[in-house]
């Protein structure tokens, strides 16, 4: 790898119809991530309880076995930059069904020992014991990591901001990222969630510069209940937070998460435009 590679996030595509739009179509993603010049895909691993939204298990389809998705990535020759592990974590230890997709992720990414792994918090409300479940929270992901660098892995832990999400506020941060075993787990920030926090980008990741690992790119326009703008055209200065990251000596993936309203009824072409603008604008600035 170079000290810097881009590649895409496959939540573009999840939000078409909560993930059935693209249900079992990873292999598609892949091929249009490929297309779109980016050189690595970040898939997602959902804990089995969500299958009630009607999506193959863990939302990986066939790919689900290590091999077939190695077969597809050398397809296009692409890389694995990492699987996102998303679960709740909210009890004092792991479920069963958290256990479980935790355990598979580690024994697929033991196939791809430069990827990491991403733990990523269900947004489950924040009304009730928000400090215990915070601490919860944090317990499981180090707990998790523990058991992935045990077997060889890299981990990284990526926070959200929708509403009810419990690691979203400058507060949160505090509580959650000063919990995290450093040994152990990173820091993924995702730059459009932190801003959607109410915090600025900048002194957030100077704040826990130590701890940066990976990293998502997304961009916010701060209007509506879904405040995301199609890449290069909302508030985040991308040019800014990449010198950060030239600076910082940061080896690693810069991940493109799109969420912009657009991305949900044309995932390829948004993954697309993300791809030229990202080779527009920012690889000139890390290569």
């Amino acid at each position: 790898m170079g000290n810097i590679e881009f590649g895409s996030q496959v939540y573009t595509w999840f939000m078409q119809g909560t993930g059935k739009g693209y249900d079992n179509k990873l292999d598609h993603m892949i091929k249009v991530a490929a297309e779109a010049g980016f050189t690595g895909i970040e898939p997602m691993v959902l804990e089995v309880a969500k299958r009630g939204l009607g999506v193959s298990e863990y939302w990986l389809g066939d790919l689900i076995d290590p091999e077939k998705l190695k077969d597809c990535l050398a397809q296009y020759n692409m890389k694995l930059a990492g699987l996102a592990l998303v679960c709740q974590w909210d009890a004092d230890q792991e479920t069963p069904e958290e256990r479980t997709a935790a355990d598979y992720a580690i024994a697929t990414l033991k196939h791809f020992p430069d990827a990491k792994l991403g733990t990523v918090p269900l947004p489950s409300g924040r009304k009730n014991n928000l400090q215990d479940r915070r601490l919860n929270l944090v317990k499981n992901v180090n707990a998790v990591s523990r058991r992935a660098v045990d077997a060889g892995l890299v981990c990284s832990f990526h926070p959200n901001s929708p509403p009810p999400s419990i690691v979203r506020t400058q507060e949160d941060y505090d509580v959650v990222l000063s919990s995290l075993d450093p040994k152990v787990t990173g820091w993924t920030p995702d730059v459009g969630h932190i801003i959607r926090g109410g915090m600025d980008v900048i002194a957030t990741m100077n704040k826990w510069a130590h701890l940066v690992n990976h990293i998502h790119y997304k961009d916010f326009s701060g209007n509506g209940a879904e405040p995301w703008a199609q890449m290069g055209t909302g508030k985040l200065d991308f040019h800014r937070i990449t010198e950060w990251l030239t600076l910082h000596q940061y080896e690693g993936w810069i991940i493109c998460e799109d969420e912009a309203h657009v991305a949900v009824e044309d995932p390829d072409s948004v993954t697309k435009q993300n791809g030229q603008w990202c080779k527009d604008n920012l690889e000139p600035l890390v290569n």
